[in-house]
């Protein structure tokens, strides 16, 4: 058992010290090839030994050839031991001492070289402006940076996002501007109404017989009819009384008098007809239903009416499991609604292949190194859906898009936003809101019911270098509803 120990130690003992040699000797020859390569005018010498390292390291190579001819006893593997433990210790203190002379030597070499090379002169390019309506994200202007420029609520950028300063003290690109959003550009006005811009919102002016927000509604222009409808329910005897030796005769509320005199009738009151508007002052906010005497409210199917009687709230079928969408899709309420969906990350295309890390989420499998196409690829996918009414007022902020960089990793010195595919680009922007965000913006009403889709792309940046791009897939659903 003892030869077997003895064996087995002479094997380890033998490979520890090959490779701790090798390490020395890689050291040595390190130092040597950087004292070689120092500028001599520099008068610099590291002077780094390693006392005893030639002599010792054969002495260990031969104590190890001479263990393993022999077969130690216990007391004589526990001896070797405490001679390797004394050796490499004192080799430790050695290497230490030795790696910090390097280090102030090296020291003191980088503050020669600063001392006998000046700085060369610093290149700024001349201070920049936000361009009217817009602001500006950056106040360095010397050589490789960027200021970002992004417009305020209800204008749009026309031209870069960024410029950047140049080794020539010229800043790259054209300056640019904002442009007011066209808000009438969608048509919002019906019935022949005229739309009218205005700063960050429009408004319609309505031909005759024409009324609302969009001019959707037919404006009363005659004496309203009280009820129209020869229901008994909708009619009343009234209540007389004689007074004075004269009668005299009410209606209950919601009924009105009508017919001569001597044969009057109670008649409902059609309050749908006669207290129809649009806005919030409406009686019902969906639709209005005439009863004998008063009205109801009654909502779209998908909604509930609230306790004021006039107000409709979506039912959230997800929440409450009203839903039949399959195993393996995911439940999005709508208005009025849902929409069963499964996100799908691409298909695997060259070296470019994605892994599904949640239910949205899909990120890039790690890219051969010499593979441009592949790094080039979005590094993740996500997907995202929005719920919207109808004839939503225009321009409003809809989704944003950061970045946030691992603990202890640089971030990305700038950040480009855009617009990359879908089938509703024309009712959207992309700008930046600060420098490390940006925005998509609905600028055009849209009409339900309607499915758009829209592609917006991030890329980051780091020393005007490529690093990564990030795309969102965004899905709005409008509902035929404005509420």
């Amino acid at each position: 058992m003892e030869v077997i120990h003895s064996i087995i130690f002479i094997e380890l003992l033998l490979l520890l010290m090959i490779i701790m040699v090798s390490v020395l000797s890689a050291l040595e020859s390190t130092i040597k090839q950087q004292k070689d390569t120092l500028p001599a005018h520099n008068e610099l010498h590291f002077g780094l030994r390693f006392s005893g390292l030639r002599t010792n390291r054969w002495e260990i190579l031969e104590r190890v050839n001479l263990y393993a001819k022999s077969c130690l006893s216990k007391q004589q593997l526990l001896a070797a031991i405490r001679q390797m433990h004394q050796f490499l210790k004192g080799q430790e203190t050695r290497f230490a001492e030795g790696i910090r002379s390097m280090k102030s030597r090296l020291t003191t070499l980088q503050n020669s070289v600063n001392k006998a090379i000046p700085d060369p002169p610093t290149v700024s390019c001349p201070a920049l402006e936000a361009p009217p309506d817009g602001r500006k994200f950056g106040s360095k202007y010397t050589v490789d940076h960027e200021v970002h420029f992004a417009c305020n609520p209800g204008f749009q950028l026309i031209g870069p996002s960024s410029r950047l300063c140049q080794e020539n003290g010229s800043w790259s690109g054209e300056g640019p501007r904002c442009q007011d959003i066209r808000e009438c550009a969608s048509h919002p006005c019906q019935n022949g109404g005229t739309c009218v811009e205005g700063v960050n919102q429009y408004a319609c002016t309505c031909p005759q017989g024409w009324s609302g927000t969009h001019c959707q509604d037919q404006a009363q222009t005659a004496a309203p009819e009280w009820s129209t409808t020869d229901d008994p329910a909708f009619s009343r005897r009234p209540r007389c009384a004689k007074v004075d030796q004269a009668q005299h005769c009410s209606c209950e509320a919601g009924f009105h008098m009508s017919g001569p005199p001597d044969n009057s009738i109670c008649q409902d009151v059609n309050e749908c007809e006669v207290f129809k508007q649009d806005g919030a002052s409406r009686l019902c906010m969906h639709s209005c239903v005439n009863i004998p005497g008063s009205y109801r409210c009654s909502c779209p199917s998908g909604y509930r009416t609230l306790a004021d009687g006039k107000s409709c709230e979506d039912i959230d079928e997800c929440a409450g499991s009203q839903h039949a969408c399959a195993r393996g899709t995911i439940c999005i309420n709508t208005g009025g609604s849902f929409q069963c969906v499964s996100p799908e990350c691409p298909k695997t295309s060259g070296n470019v292949s994605y892994v599904k890390t949640s239910p949205y989420q899909c990120e890039r499998s790690p890219c051969p190194m010499d593979s441009r196409p592949c790094h080039h690829a979005p590094k993740t996918i996500s997907f995202h859906y929005l719920a919207l009414p109808s004839g939503l007022k225009t321009p409003v902020t809809l989704f944003r898009m950061a970045t946030a960089s691992p603990p202890g990793r640089p971030g990305p010195d700038s950040l480009r936003f855009g617009i990359v595919g879908g089938n509703g680009r024309g009712h959207f922007v992309m700008q930046r809101s600060d420098r490390q965000t940006g925005e998509l913006i609905l600028v055009q009403s849209l009409r339900g019911a309607q499915v758009l889709e829209v592609d917006v792309d991030m890329s980051e940046y780091l020393d005007r270098t490529f690093q990564a791009n990030h795309v969102s897939k965004i899905t709005v659903f409008v509902s035929p509803y404005d509420f």
